[in-house]
């Protein structure tokens, strides 16, 4: 299924679109499987976040904007349980928002982007919150990152400004680079253990919490580093 239309257009500090994969390689198996959608401004780093996660590459240049939507496929072992994350990339121009809106409703989880050099595309997350709860199913997974972390020297918002809003929410939120792959795969890992936990939970497992799961990564990744 494409919902690419129109010609691409270039895109300031883009990415190219993600080449869409029909099915996963022969004989890659999974168990359970989730629908995924990167959402925000166009230009925050969508389809390079999403490369980074795929391909662990980050291309940079002269690229095309993504055009619509597109998708890619990858499966990840959670607690012994192959997941199958098929994550979409969609556009953020203004013009292909009803295009989008469509993919919202069968959509498990929502990764939410702002760009941390941007205030407009900071300040544009409440109208895509507005968007999601008037389109997503009611117990969608949302998660917000700040992307473009390794751009320290042109940061316009602060990581103190994204947790406050993500709290406002109730929603988890960390800071993010699809360069430097700050946090990319943890993003991922958290929310396919989310969809994994909601699908074969056992009655005796503790609720997964994905703020909790989060943090403490975040955490022992800290100290990993100093070691």
């Amino acid at each position: 299924m494409s919902g690419r239309t129109g010609s691409a257009a270039p895109a300031q500090n883009g990415c190219p679109a993600a080449v869409r994969e029909r099915s996963p390689p022969l004989g890659q198996s999974y168990d359970l499987a989730g629908k995924v959608m990167l959402l925000g401004d166009s230009g925050v780093g969508k389809t390079c976040f999403l490369l980074q996660f795929k391909d662990g590459a980050f291309l940079s240049g002269t690229f095309i904007a993504t055009v619509g939507i597109d998708f890619r496929n990858k499966v990840v072992a959670v607690d012994g349980v192959k997941v199958k994350l098929q994550i979409w990339d969609t556009a953020g121009q203004e013009r292909f928002r009803s295009v989008t809106h469509a993919y919202y409703r069968d959509a498990q989880a929502l990764l939410l982007f702002y760009d941390i050099t941007s205030k407009m595309s900071f300040d544009n997350i409440r109208a895509w919150l507005t968007e999601i709860h008037e389109y997503a199913q009611k117990d969608v997974v949302i998660m917000l990152l700040g992307n473009k972390a390794d751009v320290s020297s042109e940061r316009v918002i602060r990581m103190e400004d994204g947790q406050s809003l993500a709290r406002e929410y109730g929603v988890p939120f960390m800071e993010t680079s699809a360069k430097t792959g700050m946090n990319v795969e943890l993003a991922f890992l958290a929310i396919a253990k989310e969809l994994k936990q909601r699908a074969v939970q056992l009655p005796d497992e503790p609720r997964f919490q994905i703020h909790d799961y989060i943090e403490s990564q975040k955490r022992k990744s800290s100290c990993c580093s100093f070691m």
